[in-house]
């Protein structure tokens, strides 16, 4: 096991990272910008440096900044958390020239499956479901894309290779507008992720957003650790996910699970992986793999009693994977509301200062948040300040209990959309479950939000 481990990342996970490092007895070594001087990660580390302003470019994602603390320090290993370098392939290869393991990945396995292209080709060699689609990048031949859409069905959606984040996305549902549209797809994709490839998919009308938690050592053991629910989303950006998904029956689930670990193996994966898919009509659609800690990976603990940080810092270790798919079961029901400091009918954000934060608690209630009363919420970064995390032994119990949680949430002195969560877990289509990931949005329109 490591002696100590530098933390890459900001806000609640890296409040995260820390404590699974002091449940292993490990070191950490927290970096920081100026405006997050005062974070209660930054307090409580063993080692805390500040890498410089606050702007994420002359921080967070400064490689040389990052590898020099681990230098300095005497790390042995980096921690990205998501978000930032998390997924950055340079990164990791950078870190492993430097010395130092990279606690995800190897820089091989990011750099395929961050291409959508290349991730989607693999995962159809390795049998898992994908939308029907283009094979490969879109040609510059406007008459091979019309052809390539024709055979797919309208309406089909472009999106950018090296895309993410919901960006680099466009809906098509008329031959006229095709070309066009590829060809601003194209431009944005150059200029966002510095790739200009895009390729096209059936658009599914109605589809519900479902990812399987895999976990993997890297010597070819792999396991899948249920199913999540992340459909209540607004401009492709999650609010709420769960665990598992309701109404979705158990045998679709454990077949696209097992090609998922199937396919972690035939790869060579290591540490901790999301698969996504779309989920309409019965049937799963493979859309991409992130590669890296999730921030809806609570409602996966919860439900499994599984410590998938802990499990990501072992694995790097070059631990075996304690368990095999028999040993792998789900209790109960699991929910998490992520907590923005934001304006709940506008959506803008609401940075400043917290001058009172009163968490909720009581039987399966968690709580994952940086937060904390007089702490100063700095307008640099995303706007999310917390999770809050409800066990129960059924849907309608965990359901009651983030109803609680949430009515006893003290937030003051800036905004949150705690009023909209409230709002949804008394909605009538989301208590029955199975809305589709265009609910949220229709529902907001029509309560003219």
């Amino acid at each position: 096991m490591f002696k100590k481990i530098l933390i890459a990342n900001r806000g609640e996970i890296a409040l995260r990272i820390q404590r699974a490092c002091r449940e292993l007895g490990v070191k950490s070594v927290v970096v920081y910008s100026e405006a997050d001087r005062d974070a209660k990660y930054v307090k409580l580390a063993d080692e805390a440096v500040c890498i410089g302003p606050a702007p994420s470019a002359q921080s967070y994602l400064s490689m040389p900044a990052i590898i020099a603390t681990a230098e300095v320090t005497d790390a042995e290993a980096i921690h990205p958390g998501y978000g930032f370098l998390s997924e950055n392939a340079d990164f990791a290869e950078r870190v492993e020239r430097s010395g130092f393991t990279f606690i995800g990945p190897t820089p091989d396995n990011i750099r395929m499956m961050g291409d959508k292209v290349s991730a989607k080709q693999a995962m159809i060699k390795a049998g898992v479901p994908c939308v029907p689609g283009s094979e490969g990048a879109l040609p510059d031949d406007p008459k091979e894309i019309v052809r390539i859409a024709r055979a797919v069905g309208y309406p089909v959606i472009i999106k950018a290779a090296g895309g993410g984040g919901g960006r680099g996305m466009r809906v098509v549902h008329t031959e006229a507008a095709l070309v066009n549209a590829v060809q601003m797809t194209k431009a944005e994709a150059a200029a966002a992720f510095g790739n200009p490839q895009v390729y096209m998919e059936k658009f599914l009308e109605h589809p519900r957003h479902v990812e399987i938690q895999v976990l993997a050592d890297g010597q070819k053991n792999a396991v899948w650790l249920g199913e999540r629910d992340c459909s209540m989303q607004r401009r492709h950006q999650k609010i709420i996910e769960e665990a598992p998904a309701p109404g979705i029956p158990r045998r679709l689930i454990e077949r696209v699970g097992d090609r998922c670990s199937a396919a972690c193996k035939k790869m060579g994966y290591r540490g901790a992986g999301t698969f996504e898919f779309l989920y309409e009509n019965g049937e799963f659609y493979f859309i991409e793999m992130n590669t890296r800690v999730q921030v809806e990976h609570p409602v996966t603990e919860m439900v499994t009693g599984i410590d998938i940080v802990q499990m990501q810092i072992r694995i790097a270790a070059g631990e075996k994977l304690p368990f095999t798919q028999r040993n792998i079961t789900m209790r109960g029901h699991s929910i998490e509301c992520r907590i923005n400091a934001e304006d709940p009918v506008k959506f803008i954000p609401s940075p400043g200062r917290i001058t009172m934060w009163h968490p909720p608690g009581g039987p399966g209630v968690r709580v994952d948040s940086h937060a904390y009363t007089n702490y100063f919420v700095p307008p640099n970064y995303d706007s999310m300040i917390g999770k809050i995390i409800v066990h129960g032994d059924t849907r309608e119990q965990a359901l009651a209990r983030m109803r609680i949680a949430l009515s006893e949430t003290v937030i003051e002195g800036i905004q949150t959309n705690i009023p909209l969560h409230r709002e949804l877990m008394a909605d009538a289509k989301f208590i029955e479950g199975g809305t589709d990931i265009h609910y949220l949005e229709q529902w907001m329109a029509a309560h003219k939000r």
